[in-house]
């Protein structure tokens, strides 16, 4: 399996994408790229698996390597391990639902279509790097993107979001790129080969000093609290499929990196600062939600409640205990494909009543069927009911976490399972308010702050009349492979924790050697 193909068919189909001239031919090229990718990534899968079953115990598998920069000892180094190819498959399917819901995108299209494949490559480069440099690198390639798609196709306050986003990442980024530096240089052999570096051992000076650089930094993109700010503007400003790249592929950047780099690699840093991640990561859960209580804009909903479920990653991390990690990583999988899910509903209400507004919407569920059907099973993903993935996830990392004896952090997994209770109130509020009731869309003046701010709508508050259609095939087709991949996740759990059983057990070694 050569894992290059996975950065080069993004980039193919991006450059192929410039040079259609017809709106259609963008649209066909660009959905045809991403199904590949999505074979491609399917093809991996099977590939992983079927070497697993037959013995194969390399702790990377599919590795290529060959010299980058020689002078510093860089090198393209490109393999797998069960969490990578996790992080792989979420993408896959995040990328062609994002393709299809912005199938009518009219406005630049061949540019956001190009910008939606590049950050993809992004995306896929970085979860398959075995090279520090390498990995920053696609990183860093991600960032701009984001930017543009906020600031050129998003709406509201669009440039502010746009900028902060791009600030706050690239500061995340510096300290990333310091605790990198700090690793290569420290290690007695200057390389960047995370495989070379896992198995060294950094002095435990280097990681008291250097771990807060590469955990802080990684998680700014996983929206660690306080520096989870640039998330709210950053959602509700963007376009639906930017608003589900960023949710459901970028923030996992952040929570991979933290795992992958930061705890992996400095394990005794990890265990020094155990007590502040699991206080930053409960602060975030029982923060997150209760924000989103005070939230009337749907994507503000999503917003705050991601920085939310995104501390449950961050938790799992932090209690350094091997399904507490596999639930983490089981977490930013669910995640990424509930809240993709979530935006997509949104942008499809928002495509049809013009308003993101719960006060602004009733009813809805007697025109939009399918569209309501798949608001509710995105909320009920979101509250953690059996059957979906956040429930597999959500247990699996209080389970883990339990499993730390510490009496203070076993009173902060009380605290994030309490959080659950919360969720559930603005979940089904919302999903009441908009969904059921009496049917009305639209009010005299929409409220400051939203997308809709200085619009007035023709519909009263109580408008008996309103017809518009349910969803478009392109619209229903992003739907069921989302939905596809929380069920299968929460119906059988047992195949991606055995995916991800080996590699939870690498970085438990390397925690182990750090506490004893």
């Amino acid at each position: 399996m050569n894992l290059s193909l996975l950065i080069l068919l993004p980039i193919l189909t991006a450059l192929a994408v410039l040079l259609m001239r017809d709106t259609k031919q963008v649209r066909v090229i660009a959905l045809m790229g991403s199904v590949l990718q999505l074979a491609l990534v399917g093809w991996l899968t099977l590939a992983y698996v079927n070497a697993r079953n037959a013995g194969v115990a390399e702790q990377f598998l599919f590795e290529q390597r060959m010299s980058w920069f020689n002078a510093f000892n860089i090198q393209y180094y490109a393999g797998v391990d069960g969490i990578s190819v996790a992080m792989i498959m979420m993408t896959a399917l995040v990328v062609v639902a994002g393709v299809l819901v912005s199938w009518k995108v009219e406005k630049l299209t061949k540019e956001f279509f190009f910008l939606l494949l590049f950050l993809s490559a992004g995306a896929y480069g970085f979860f398959v790097s075995l090279d520090l440099f390498m990995m920053f690198f696609f990183l860093e390639l991600a960032v701009i993107p984001k930017f543009l798609l906020i600031a050129i196709w998003g709406s509201g306050r669009k440039e502010y979001s746009a900028n902060k986003l791009a600030l706050m990442l690239m500061g995340g980024s510096a300290l990333v790129f310091v605790g990198l530096l700090a690793v290569y240089f420290y290690n007695g052999s200057p390389t960047f080969d995370l495989v070379a570096l896992s198995k060294a051992h950094l002095p435990v000076e280097v990681q008291s000093k250097f771990f807060p650089f590469l955990f802080l930094g990684f998680g700014v993109f996983g929206a660690l609290f306080p520096f989870h700010t640039w998330v709210p503007d950053g959602h509700s400003s963007a376009p639906t499929a930017a608003s589900m790249f960023l949710a459901g592929i970028s923030m996992k950047l952040g929570g991979y990196g933290c795992l992958r780099v930061a705890t992996y690699l400095m394990p005794e840093g990890a265990v020094e600062y155990q007590s502040v991640i699991i206080l930053l990561s409960a602060v975030a859960i029982l923060y997150g939600a209760f924000a989103t209580l005070m939230q009337t804009d749907l994507k503000y909903i999503n917003a705050y409640s991601s920085v939310s479920h995104c501390g449950f990653v961050l938790l799992g991390i932090g209690m350094l205990t091997k399904t507490a990690i596999t639930g983490a990583v089981m977490q930013m999988v669910s995640h990424g494909l509930m809240t993709a899910l979530f935006f997509a509903a949104i942008g499809m209400l928002y495509e049809r009543t013009h308003t993101r507004m719960v006060a602004q919407m009733g009813g809805l569920l007697k025109l939009t069927p399918f569209i309501g059907t798949v608001f509710f099973i995105a909320g009920l993903c979101s509250l953690g009911l059996p059957g979906f993935s956040g429930f597999a996830a959500e247990m699996t990392v209080f389970m883990g976490a339990w499993q730390n004896p510490n009496f203070w952090y076993r009173a902060a997994t009380i605290a994030a399972c309490a959080s659950i209770v919360v969720t559930a109130v603005y979940i089904l509020r919302a999903l009441g308010k908009v969904m059921w009731g009496e049917l009305h869309v639209g009010s005299p003046k929409s409220e400051v702050g939203s997308e809709t701010a200085g619009i007035t709508s023709d519909l009263g508050p109580r408008t008996s009349d309103v017809a518009f259609g349910d969803a478009e095939w392109n619209e229903k087709l992003a739907a069921v492979i989302l939905i596809a991949g929380v069920v299968v996740m929460g119906v059988a759990p047992i195949l991606i924790q055995n995916l991800l059983s080996p590699a939870s057990e690498e970085v438990m070694k390397n925690v182990l050697r750090a506490e004893f």
